[in-house]
């Protein structure tokens, strides 16, 4: 005999895990949450400012971690090679980045896109075969799904990489709420310490 869930117990064990869990402070969650959702909502209304930022960050990023890279050696010379190798292509792409940011967003938009694109194909010829090999037209439908969504990607990049500030977007409004709304649930669950 199947047994019915009731909402109540899903939400009582869904409780029991957000209260029994430490692996974030819900203030930390809730400022994830607020900055998420303000960056969702900066994505849809201004996509072009808002995606120049955040290449122009990402640049200023890599610039600083590929000098961080090369300061280590000082303490630590073991994968010397690796370390000045990764350093100074993040260096190069963070300068690039630095002086090109209109054409360095659409690069790099682009660049995404096409590995976004790649990858769906991949995942997509993963599932078939299995689907092949375990008879499950479950698969079938995601392999069939992810392949089309690859050769969207990359059959017009420019246009998914136009489109995509605003889809990041959607995606960015939808965890922001989500994270606010579990910080305040976490919230309720904290036991105050005993002084």
């Amino acid at each position: 005999m199947l047994h019915r869930i009731e909402m109540t117990e899903i939400d009582t064990v869904i409780g029991h895990n957000m209260c029994n869990s430490r692996f974030f402070p819900w203030w930390l969650l809730l400022v994830w949450g607020i900055f998420t959702l303000l960056i969702g909502l900066m994505l849809l209304f201004a996509p072009g400012m808002t995606t120049a930022l955040v290449i122009t960050f990402m640049g200023t990023f890599w610039l600083v971690s590929g000098l961080f890279s090369i300061g280590s050696l000082a303490m630590d010379r073991s994968d010397a090679v690796q370390k000045v190798f990764l350093a100074v292509i993040n260096i190069l792409a963070g300068i690039l980045i630095l002086l090109y940011p209109v054409y360095s967003s659409i690069v790099v938009l682009s660049f995404f896109v096409i590995f976004m694109g790649f990858w769906a194909l991949f995942v997509g010829a993963s599932h078939l075969y299995h689907a092949y090999t375990d008879y499950d037209a479950g698969n079938i439908v995601i392999g069939v799904i992810s392949l089309i969504f690859g050769l969207l990607l990359l059959f017009n990049p420019f246009l998914a990489a136009r489109l995509f500030p605003f889809i990041a977007g959607g995606f960015a409004i939808v965890f922001g709420l989500a994270a606010i709304g579990i910080a305040f649930g976490a919230k309720k669950c904290q036991v105050p310490e005993a002084a």
